[in-house]
């Protein structure tokens, strides 16, 4: 069993990710802009050179696992906060959010998804400390995610969500536009909400879904509170910058979604296999562990879970190339097929 990281490295990491917050939310509620991609680029690198370097300080002061157990979370976390994007852009576009306060919205998004993600953390944590069996559920819970990430679209959490939105619009007074990113306003002398206060709570059942997802995916690469809790921290911060970055490039990252399912997938097998591991369920084996049962190390976990990525955007940027060279040929043919008079 792998020594626990020094009790002083672990609180000056919250104090000092909590700053780091704390700064990123000023900077987006004092200065709203709409970001260039020279500036959007730059913090993203900068988010990214900061998590590689808490790993290194994570291999510092602890060991190669614990740095291996946190690139590996937090790259998964990641592909699954660029999955969370994709709905970001849905919900900005459908309630019309103007681009300049789009930055004060998406911070309340992440704060909201951190607030959740830490929530489902203590509980994934003492869920698995009293209830090994749990990593049955867990496993069963990402095929079945794996299987919808694939074959659904992120339209079909609209029907939800608009059911939501009516039942608000019916009891609660809701301008029809925005005061800039205020959530309340004044009209006719009455003080009202803003359409901000939908967005939010679109953002929030969105969150809750993907929490619902992410926190049993990095349990299956780590069962350490810190570093799970951690690598949602650095992959939630950046993200805002991330969504002016990739801009509408994001929406056409086609085989994305299999990428992260191929992942989801792959994770809920090492849980099946880690459960069969450390089995004590009286109808699976007599209650006994599982010896045959593999282990699927960090390493190659992370290395499954690059190359994945890897594969899914180079395959859609393939075909974004591709059809962009196909879209000027179907345009002319009409042209070139229209008989001369």
């Amino acid at each position: 069993m792998e020594a626990a990281l020094p009790a002083w490295f672990e609180i000056t990491s919250f104090v000092v990710l909590l700053l780091i917050l704390a700064a990123d939310l000023v900077l987006a509620y004092k200065r709203p802009h709409i970001p260039s991609t020279r500036e959007s680029a730059l913090w993203v690198a900068f988010y990214v050179g900061l998590a590689l370097v808490f790993a290194g300080l994570m291999l510092w002061q602890g060991s190669v696992d614990h740095a291996a157990e946190f690139i590996a979370g937090w790259v998964t976390e990641y592909s699954l906060s660029i999955d969370n994007l994709f709905v970001f852009v849905i919900i900005m576009a459908r309630f019309s959010v103007p681009r300049k306060y789009q930055q004060e919205v998406l911070m309340v998004g992440i704060l909201i998804a951190l607030v959740l993600r830490g929530v489902f953390i203590l509980l994934g944590a003492q869920l698995i400390e009293n209830f090994s069996w749990i990593f049955y559920l867990f496993g069963a819970f990402l095929l079945y995610t794996a299987i919808r990430q694939a074959f659904e679209k992120h339209d079909d959490m609209e029907e939800t969500e608009n059911g939501v939105i009516r039942f608000l619009r019916k009891r609660i007074a809701i301008s029809d536009t925005y005061d800039g990113a205020k959530l309340r306003t004044v009209i006719d002398g009455r003080k009202v909400f803003t359409p901000i206060l939908v967005v939010f709570i679109a953002l929030g059942l969105t969150d809750l879904v993907f929490a619902i997802d992410s926190i049993p995916a990095i349990f299956g690469i780590t069962q350490d509170p810190f570093i799970v809790f951690t690598a949602n921290v650095f992959a939630l911060m950046g993200l805002r910058q991330l969504y002016f970055l990739l801009g509408d490039l994001i929406d056409k990252l086609e085989y994305l979604h299999y990428g992260i399912a191929f992942i989801l997938g792959f994770i809920g097998v090492k849980l099946f296999f880690h459960a069969l591991h450390v089995n004590e369920l009286p109808f699976i084996n007599g209650g006994e562990h599982v010896d045959w049962a593999p282990e699927i190390s960090t390493w190659t976990s992370l290395a499954v879970i690059l190359v994945a990525m890897a594969i899914a955007v180079v395959a859609s940027l393939i075909k974004i190339r591709v059809d962009a060279r196909r879209s000027p040929a179907i345009e002319q043919e009409p042209s070139e097929s229209t008989p001369a008079e």
